[in-house]
């Protein structure tokens, strides 16, 4: 009878973990996408046999018990896909996991960053599938769908209440076939349907911009695509990088990606050959990664702007930076992710990502944060301050500055935002009544914005408009509609918070994400106090100079 309680307390408890892991995931992947590294597969076959049998034996009789005395019937693939395969990996560290085959496809998606569709971010909203984000130029802007639309029906299809990858699904297709979108639009009251030309659609998570004459921001949100070092060339190259006098480099609240992505890029920024970042682990030997220098990247001062969410890959970068003298840190310790993980594809299209090794910065440093000593939702989600720099593992950049592993990049400069604003970087809300806000299934903003404009079309003076006292009473009286219990008092200490965060929307509406985003970046603290910390980074431009002559002679 105890055997009973023990598996249905690990597939409930996993199953959790595994959607804890589906949303916060920030794995740095080796490899190509289904590939699996040499090595791994042969020495897998060498593990000690008579456990492994033992340990089957266990399993399939656990599952043969539970198959004939549980109260209703046993789907196998639920018991296995979130059961005992998650379990597993569970034991392992906080970012091995199992992706199902729809999973494992979406994230291959990602990674093409290509594909033949409508062109719309889309997410679930109170049961229904919702238009997130109708991307710049794409078919679905162009037929007229807008964030905030309700999907009714595809090709007459009901849709509501309909899981959203079936919609997604629905939505994907052959170029030049036509889709018919039926919406319900906030403030109209019949359905509207669109019919959309399908196209090739490609994504980028790169954005490049003038901030100031010689002064260029370069942003880049994830590095899970494979095409962000081609994206991150091509928009340098537009700007014409020849002119760049100094750079803003912002990887707040980039969670990882692809390895050889990150080597690359930040590869331009480095001397021809140097070390990027290597990795080893149990069964495969070291691995270095080597700049391949852009000679147009190498005279300009770089401030990189990190946080708490930097993880993964973008902690490669920064810390190759850091390492190397190239590029002055300001922000927040990063996440403190030294874990890499392989692709290892599994029958009916399902797939394992596996912790495969270690890696570390160009010093030496392992930047991997304790994970033993809480529960791995702590670990993912927790608000924590920069922990006490690590007495044991410190290391030199190439000019001699001290540096140090066991839990992230600690930048050169220390800055916390005064009140981040949620949506232009992974930032924890810093209160009770921000985090009650924007909430992830309480979003108050994104049903405010649908509301505000009603049923025509969204409008706004410029990029550079700004919320004013009457927006934001529309906005305390919106929340109290909603039930959102709030005092004056609190709605007054977060009034900033509350106008960066309804600008941000309405500006979305009104234009797209990308002229939203920057309208907020040019007002952000932050970003001028990296500029203001330019001549810091080129002074470490200088040092670095002289180091690597010195190392010349």
């Amino acid at each position: 009878m105890r055997n009973k309680p023990i598996v249905f307390a690990v597939i409930v408890a996993l199953g959790l973990a595994l959607l804890v892991f589906q949303g916060a995931m920030v794995h740095a992947q080796i490899g190509e996408p289904g590939g699996m590294p040499e090595g791994i597969r042969e020495s897998a076959l060498t593990s000690s046999n008579g456990q492994l049998d033992n340990g089957l034996h266990q399993v399939t009789d656990a599952y043969a018990i539970i198959e004939k005395n549980f109260a209703t019937n046993v789907e196998p693939d639920r018991a296995f896909y979130q059961g005992a395969i998650p379990g597993m990996l569970s034991t392992l560290d906080p970012h091995s996991s199992f992706l199902d085959p729809v999973e494992y496809a979406n994230m291959q998606r990602t990674q093409r960053a290509q594909y033949s569709g409508v062109g719309m971010l889309i997410t679930v909203d109170e049961g229904n599938t919702v238009s997130m984000e109708p991307f710049p130029g794409s078919p679905a802007q162009v037929a007229g769908l807008r964030r905030g639309d309700i999907i009714a029906a595809v090709d007459g299809v009901n849709t509501l209440g309909m899981n959203s990858q079936k919609v997604a699904d629905m939505l994907r297709g052959q170029r030049s076939t036509t889709v018919h979108v039926t919406v319900r639009r906030p403030g109209v009251a019949d359905p509207i349907t669109f019919a959309v030309v399908r196209g090739d659609i490609s994504t980028s998570v790169v954005d490049a911009y003038w901030l100031q004459p010689g002064i260029v921001y370069l942003g880049i949100s994830s590095f899970e695509a494979s095409n962000v070092s081609h994206d991150v060339e091509a928009a340098l190259a537009k700007l014409g990088e020849n002119k760049v006098t100094g750079m803003i480099f912002d990887l707040r609240g980039n969670p990882g990606g692809l390895v050889n992505e990150a080597v690359a890029v930040v590869g331009r920024f480095l001397a021809d050959g140097q070390t990027v970042v290597s990795d080893h682990g149990r069964a495969q030997p070291e691995r270095v990664y080597r700049a391949k220098a852009q000679p147009l990247a190498q005279d300009y001062p770089i401030v990189t702007m990190v946080n708490r969410g930097s993880a993964s890959a973008s902690e490669i970068v920064s810390g190759a930076l850091q390492d190397h003298d190239r590029a002055w840190l300001l922000g927040e310790t990063t996440f403190g992710k030294g874990l890499v993980q392989a692709q290892f594809p599994l029958s009916e299209g399902a797939a394992l990502l596996l912790t495969i090794a270690h890696y570390y910065t160009p010093s030496g440093r392992l930047i991997q944060r304790d994970y033993n000593n809480q529960s791995f939702f702590d670990y993912y989600y927790s608000p924590r301050k920069d922990q006490p720099q690590s007495q044991t593992d410190i290391k030199a950049t190439d000019s001699g500055r001290k540096v140090y592993g066991g839990g992230g990049i600690t930048p050169d400069e220390k800055y916390e935002a005064p009140s981040p604003c949620a949506p232009l970087y992974v930032a924890t809300p810093n209160n009770r009544f921000q985090a009650r806000v924007y909430g992830a299934a309480n979003e108050k903003f994104f049903h405010f914005g649908s509301l505000y404009f009603g049923g025509q079309q969204p409008h706004l003076p410029s990029p550079t408009w700004i919320p004013d006292a009457e927006t934001l009473d529309r906005f305390k009286t919106f929340l109290k509609s909603q039930q959102m219990d709030f005092t004056d008092d609190e709605f007054n200490a977060n009034r900033q918070w509350i106008s960066d965060n309804l600008r941000l929307e309405l500006l979305q509406r009104a234009y797209d994400k990308n002229t939203a985003v920057r309208a907020l970046m040019m007002d952000d603290p932050e970003v001028h106090k990296a500029i203001e910390s330019l001549p810091k980074a080129q002074a470490l431009l200088a040092r670095r100079g002289a180091t690597q002559r010195a190392s010349l002679r």
